[in-house]
């Protein structure tokens, strides 16, 4: 870990808390892991990440979240204040939590499972993930609207993206892999041979994309939206008539207009 933090006595954490597709929530020990974590421990943890057990409000049994907790057991010695905060969807404080880490974090986990997880009595045909300012800043930090929006998808669904993308791809390392690969299978073969930092996305990626159909309105060129498995539109309205006329009229909708921090959770589940 970095230096200057493995080297002092006393930190102050500050985090903000909120569900995580693969940590199960943000905040806390994040602050410490992989937050001042040198790359190969970085890399690492985000390996578990292709783990089914790595999951959406998972704490318990996610091997993501119990490795970040196994290292923050080594800086026990050192006098924590963390402060936690839970945003609203105005990134205003919605609510904040002090004191020791584990506490203060978990407080935060229940006030932002209140506040950020849509209960549905089921699942839906088409859904309509939107990634709104700043989360549409490229494709890379979109996936997690696509994340969030195929828990509410069910099998053979149609999971529409709506994100401009501002800055295109992002991170190009999930992207190279999806598009040498033909197939999500190919993707996830791919993965298993050997694993680099970035991958984990591929791999939820490809796994959407083997449970229903990715469409994508956003500001990219088609050739890259096909190049990870993802069908190019150019207007919300042309995508979601399109999958009606292919899910026909009884087809149910939802829409997610905060869909990169908006976590459904179905009949409890």
């Amino acid at each position: 870990m970095n230096r200057r933090v493995a080297e002092t006595r006393d930190l102050v954490l500050i985090n903000s808390v909120e569900p995580h597709y693969f940590a199960g929530y943000t905040g806390g020990r994040k602050s410490l892991f992989p937050g001042v974590a040198g790359f190969a421990t970085i890399e690492g943890n985000h390996k578990l990440a292709l783990d089914p057990a790595a999951d959406n409000l998972a704490l318990e049994g996610n091997p993501v979240h119990e490795d970040m907790m196994e290292m923050v057991g080594l800086v026990s010695d050192k006098r924590i204040y963390s402060i936690q905060i839970v945003l609203d969807h105005q990134h205003r404080v919605h609510s904040a939590h002090v004191g020791d880490l584990d506490s203060s974090w978990r407080s935060a986990v229940q006030h932002a499972d209140d506040h950020y997880v849509v209960e549905l009595a089921e699942r839906y045909d088409i859904v309509v993930a939107a990634a709104p300012y700043p989360m549409d800043y490229d494709l890379y930090q979109s996936q997690k609207a696509l994340e969030n929006g195929s828990l509410a998808l069910k099998d053979g669904g149609i999971l529409i993206l709506v994100s401009k993308c501002r800055h295109g791809i992002g991170d190009e390392t999930f992207f190279n892999l999806m598009a040498q690969a033909a197939t999500p299978d190919e993707v996830l073969e791919k993965i298993s041979n050997g694993y680099v930092l970035g991958y984990h996305k591929a791999a939820r990626l490809a796994l959407i994309a083997k449970r229903g159909e990715m469409w994508g309105v956003t500001g990219l060129p088609d050739e890259d939206l096909e190049a990870a498995f993802i069908r190019p539109f150019a207007s919300v309205q042309k995508a979601v008539d399109s999958a009606l006329a292919r899910k026909g009229p009884r087809a149910k909708v939802l829409f997610l207009m905060d869909a990169s921090i908006t976590v459904p959770r179905v009949n409890g589940g």
